[in-house]
């Protein structure tokens, strides 16, 4: 079907798999590649469980100093050409005859900045499925008032999730409070949002699945404003500890930093293994010499075509995003809980 963009569309599509008890996965991408192995893997899980319309959301961030995702989708660098190859993607790769058309897939907006988007605010939000309006990095009334902004001359047309609270970054000594569920509800009664990120403990672009997720407090949330929660920071946090996250309130939980973290030690043990075949025999002695490549490392066969092409280190990228991915499916949508 087509890309799931009008809002009362995208408020059902997030209705019926609360009545699934499913937590909606929302992947992050900047490239085609990535695009493509997330809706692989939706397909794959789909066939899997029987469920040929699942939802899945792939989103990107834009100017958010934390990632741009839309510059980095494009070697012009410009934002705006990047955020159209990926609707284009998107729209090609949900079109009539494409082995992902039954899939309900939508367009998501991540970490849109409040003032150094603004211009990207300005486009028609109809040709989007959702958008996180993030005015988190200012004082807490000021956020609200922007966001409850916002939401006044948007809600009719594309489903909002509000940024109640500032995620810390990995590389960051910043440790911010937790969400509290008084917070969470004042925030929701003022902004209107559909939809808030709490911060839960969690942290944006971790090296390592190593911090605690305080399901405690998110059940304490979900008691006084419902299942409305996205969860940011999946990556940082160990899979044993978010199996249950639709029990404590989260409805959408996002992950990026995950697939390109864990999937690139996947690739360079191919090309060290085959380092003959990927930069040719003499380079790859003059590295072994140098002790950068190990006794084990290929160093004499000939350069090959099937190793040295971009396609080949695409399809190892591909592949592993695409499995990585699917645990989040297999996770989070399991038809033995419909």
């Amino acid at each position: 079907m087509p890309l799931v963009v009008d809002r009362n569309a995208v408020c059902d599509t997030y209705a019926w798999a609360a009545e699934q008890r499913w937590v909606m996965p929302g992947f992050g991408t900047e490239s085609q590649t990535t695009t493509e192995a997330l809706l692989a893997a939706a397909l794959e899980h789909a066939n899997r469980i029987g469920v040929p319309n699942m939802p899945v959301i792939v989103s990107v961030t834009n100017l958010y100093t934390g990632r741009t995702q839309t510059v980095n989708y494009t070697r012009t660098k410009r934002w705006d050409i990047g955020l159209r190859m990926f609707m284009s993607n998107l729209e090609v790769l949900t079109a009539p005859g494409s082995p992902f058309e039954k899939l309900r897939v939508m367009a998501h907006l991540d970490h849109i900045q409040h003032d150094i988007d603004e211009e990207l605010l300005a486009w028609d939000m109809r040709q989007f499925s959702s958008i996180m309006y993030d005015a988190s990095e200012l004082p807490f009334e000021q956020n609200m008032e922007a966001t409850a902004r916002f939401v006044d001359a948007h809600k009719h047309e594309i489903f909002i999730e509000g940024a109640c609270d500032e995620i810390a970054e990995a590389t960051g000594d910043q440790r911010n409070d937790l969400t509290t569920p008084e917070r969470a509800a004042e925030y929701f009664q003022r902004t209107g949002a559909d939809i808030i990120v709490a911060n839960l403990g969690t942290e944006h672009r971790a090296s390592a699945s190593t911090l605690q997720y305080h399901g405690e407090m998110a059940r304490q949330v979900r008691d006084l404003v419902g299942t409305r929660m996205c969860l940011h920071g999946v990556s940082s946090v160990p899979p044993e500890q978010i199996e249950h996250l639709f029990d404590d309130g989260v409805c959408k939980a996002n992950i990026w930093t995950m697939l390109e973290r864990d999937s690139t030690p996947v690739l360079f043990r191919d090309m060290a293994q085959h380092a003959a075949k990927v930069a040719g025999p003499k380079v790859a002695k003059e590295l072994a010499e140098q002790g950068i490549l190990g006794p084990k490392a290929d160093v004499t066969s000939a350069s090959s075509l099937q190793y040295f092409t971009h396609v080949h280190r695409e399809t190892i990228a591909f592949d592993e995003i695409k499995r990585l991915a699917g645990q989040f499916f297999a996770l989070w949508y399991r038809r033995d809980e419909a």
